[in-house]
């Protein structure tokens, strides 16, 4: 999931949360409404917001539903800009860097907004 930190706020891009499927998979619905249980802010069409008091609670959610082998790691892990200086410590070991052509895409799509 492409993720990015700004002002000690982790940003879910909007493309990679997990959808809401009425009648869809139990464990993708358990999922969405984990990670928007713990979400500072979860629109319907925008970034979902994480402020640093729930990091801990992040990583725990991701790496449950990592561990379960339900869901694939691209859909559980998140994906930090190459150009951000630290990937924050309470959700690094469930956090990757994203490929140099993903963070220019990305930092691209913000700076139109």
């Amino acid at each position: 999931m492409r993720a990015r930190l700004n002002d000690q706020i982790i940003f879910v891009h909007q493309d990679d949360v997990p959808p809401f499927k009425k009648g869809g998979s139990v464990v993708r619905n358990s999922y969405f409404w984990a990670l928007k249980a713990i979400a500072a802010h979860a629109p319907r069409y925008g970034d979902w917001e994480y402020d640093e008091e729930v990091w801990t609670a992040l990583r725990r959610v991701l790496m449950a539903f990592q561990t379960s082998g339900y869901l694939g790691l691209q859909e559980t892990q998140l994906e930090f800009p190459v150009d951000q200086f630290e990937i924050p410590e309470a959700v690094r070991d469930v956090s990757t860097w994203q490929s140099l052509e993903q963070s220019l895409e990305q930092s691209s799509e913000h700076s139109l907004e």
